[in-house]
């Protein structure tokens, strides 16, 4: 299947950071991006998972680690980053952890850490790359959301309040960047087949519940998110932005 999948000549040479990008959707982002001959900076916490990626592709591959939820270290991982790779003109906003939780128990400092881990990095992460894409006269920004909340999803209600909130940061930040050519757009992806998820959470019942809910009768695999993001940073996608981009096989 992968080698019917598009290739985007405007991919070629262009600087693309991403968060989250040392395993499961991340690590497919950068791996995609990687074979689109783009320069690919990544940032995340998992020092052995980001140096295995890395050495991997290999190429123009550079990594930082950084905890999001610190912000003047994200600051400095992009700088880093730009030093190795140039200015990027593509932003993937793609770190997150769905940790379930139940609303009687979570606390203001648990549902603080929740908004942190999953909402607050994206608008700094913005703030700090978008000077540089105005500078080059345009970009393409992606931020992650999920089906949790389209499908009113229950167990992480701290979560499921953050992503819904992504899409609330894609609408005005498409607006405020728009006339300097810079679109922002979010991917939602349904239930994604990582590694995490499979440890964590699949089971036979789970799994056919969800197949039901879908119209497509597979699983999602994390290539399909990284394609749809692909095509989103290209300049096959130039008149995109302020919209929602779903991979869920029909299932919201």
């Amino acid at each position: 299947m992968t080698a019917n999948f598009a290739n985007y000549p405007s991919l070629a040479g262009k600087t693309v950071f991403v968060t989250g990008g040392a395993s499961g959707i991340g690590a497919e982002i950068v791996t995609a991006f990687a074979a689109q001959g783009a320069r690919v900076g990544f940032v995340d916490l998992d020092e052995k998972g980001s140096a295995a990626l890395s050495e991997k592709l290999g190429g123009d591959v550079a990594f930082e680690i950084c905890d999001l939820r610190d912000i003047d270290g994200l600051r400095a991982a992009f700088v880093s980053l730009r030093e190795k790779l140039g200015p990027a003109t593509v932003l993937v906003n793609n770190a997150a952890r769905d940790d379930r939780h139940d609303w009687q128990e979570t606390t203001p400092e648990y549902f603080d850490d929740r908004i942190a881990t999953n909402l607050r990095h994206q608008f700094f992460a913005i703030q700090a790359v978008a000077p540089g894409m105005i500078e080059a006269g345009g970009g393409s920004i992606i931020n992650m959301g999920s089906n949790s909340w389209w499908e009113a999803g229950g167990g992480f209600p701290a979560y499921a309040t953050a992503k819904a909130a992504v899409h609330g940061l894609t609408r005005t930040m498409a607006r405020d960047l728009g006339g300097h050519r810079i679109r922002v757009n979010t991917v939602v992806p349904g239930w994604i087949m990582t590694e995490r998820q499979k440890e964590l959470w699949t089971t036979p019942e789970a799994l056919t519940k969800h197949r039901d809910r879908q119209c497509l009768p597979d699983l999602i695999e994390p290539v399909y998110v990284a394609r749809m993001v692909v095509f989103l940073a290209s300049d096959d996608a130039a008149m995109c932005s302020a919209n929602n981009y779903m991979v869920e096989a029909g299932s919201i």
